[in-house]
């Protein structure tokens, strides 16, 4: 089950059921917890993927411990997520929320806990999250001989190249990353796109694997309640963090020429904030040069109890992000057996099956947005269609089961390259 090391390798979702034993992995994700509370279009991604992959881990039977940053100061120094995951509290700095930017100093208070906690209870392999927690990682497995793999969840050169002057990143971030890249055994990339990135920073080839962000498949589904509708006929919903890079103003441009379609904008700040937020206010701009204002509405932040009816309420989930590291809500619309029309960029070239689960378009075109609409929208059928593959192609690929046995297949091809260490669990 070894690929060969000439190519970037895709870590198998099926074949033969391995049998690594009992693993004690080592997740590290310095400033995003699994204990936090999912907030639905604003939860942060990494914190719901290192929740659900450390605990599809344990089910398949191996000890998993968080190691994260201890931001409260009522926070116990140890709590258990679940039966075989454990969230061990990193105290590095002070015990209270800090801008994710902010965190660049603390890095090596973090990986000196790391390696002080590894002398006597070293892991069997380590998976760090983000590129600080990969510098913290880095440098306590190599105190200790450890394996480490490494997953980016968004890289410093594509928010750079796309933000510009906008991107808040410390400068050493790119230099960093490489670092990172370079002194682990294994890039753990979530996409062909971020790999192709990777080999143009410079990291080789063979020193990446792919394995893709999942979806909770039992959670989003096509059935259950739907959020109820307003008076149109048709309607669109995009999902996300209410930034210009996500393209909410493409859809509100598009929808110009969607006649009887209203689009529902999910996310943001509470709805008591909305008025408040620059971005509100800049695409309820757009909305009225383009006559549309009566048919768009914002929700605010939406609970995550509350994503799935909501995702089940629309005809068309809309993802036109200008860029997208992976990108998780056409995985959710697809689970919820919705047709997804996204921007051909990042994760959603992998995820989106074109014109099997839904339709991409180039990023920043709401005509081609429209276009690729107006024709799901027409034919409820084909809709239907698109959405019963979406859910089938979820079932098949992006199951945090089948995520967890593609992760695994990786430890162990990283493990049986190393020499033979004594772990002491």
């Amino acid at each position: 089950m070894t690929p060969s090391r000439g190519s970037v390798r895709t870590a198998p979702f099926t074949g033969a059921p391995l049998d690594p034993g009992v693993l004690a992995i080592a997740l590290v994700s310095e400033h995003a917890s699994p204990l936090a509370e999912p907030a639905g279009a604003d939860a942060a991604g990494q914190s719901v993927h290192v929740a659900c992959l450390a605990g599809a881990l344990a089910d398949r039977g191996h000890r998993v411990t968080v190691y994260t940053r201890r931001d409260a100061p009522d926070l116990p120094r140890r709590v258990e997520l679940r039966d075989g995951v454990e969230v061990h509290h990193v105290p590095a700095g002070p015990a209270e929320p800090l801008p994710e930017d902010a965190l660049l100093p603390l890095i090596s208070e973090f990986g000196s806990h790391l390696a002080r906690r590894w002398r006597t209870r070293a892991p069997d392999v380590v998976h760090s999250h983000y590129w600080m927690s990969g510098l913290a990682a880095l440098r306590a497995t190599r105190a200790h001989g450890l394996p480490l793999l490494h997953t980016y969840h968004a890289l410093g050169t594509v928010k750079r190249r796309h933000q510009r002057l906008a991107d808040t990143s410390p400068p050493e971030r790119i230099p960093a990353e490489i670092e990172v890249g370079l002194g682990c055994e294994r890039v753990v990339a979530t996409c062909r796109d971020e790999a192709a990135e990777l080999a143009r920073m410079g990291i080789p080839p063979h020193r990446v694997a792919i394995v893709p962000c999942g979806v909770d498949p039992g959670r989003f589904t096509p059935n259950g309640p739907a959020t109820p509708r307003g008076p149109y006929p048709h309607r669109l919903i995009q999902l996300g963090r209410l930034v210009p890079c996500k393209g909410a103003a493409v859809a509100v441009q598009a929808l110009a020429r969607l006649p009887g379609t209203e689009l529902v904008v999910a996310g943001g700040p509470p709805a008591d904030r909305l008025d408040a937020d620059p971005e509100v206010r800049r695409l309820r701009g757009v909305a009225r040069d383009t006559g549309v204002a009566d048919r768009v509405r914002f929700t605010g932040a939406v609970p995550g109890e509350e994503v799935p009816a909501l995702l089940r309420s629309a005809d068309v989930v809309v993802c036109p992000a200008d860029h997208e590291p992976f990108g998780i809500v056409p995985l959710e619309a697809m689970a919820c057996g919705v047709p997804v029309v996204a921007s051909a960029i990042g994760g959603q070239l992998d995820t989106v099956a074109d014109p099997g689960t839904g339709r991409l378009v180039p990023p920043g075109d709401p005509e081609a947005l429209a276009r690729a609409v107006a024709g799901l929208l027409a034919d409820p059928a084909l809709r239907a269609a698109c959405g019963a593959a979406g859910r089938r192609r979820v079932l098949s690929r992006y199951g945090w089961g089948r995520v967890a046995e593609a992760t695994e297949a990786v430890y162990c091809e990283v493990l049986d390259a190393e020499p033979a260490a004594t772990s002491a669990g």
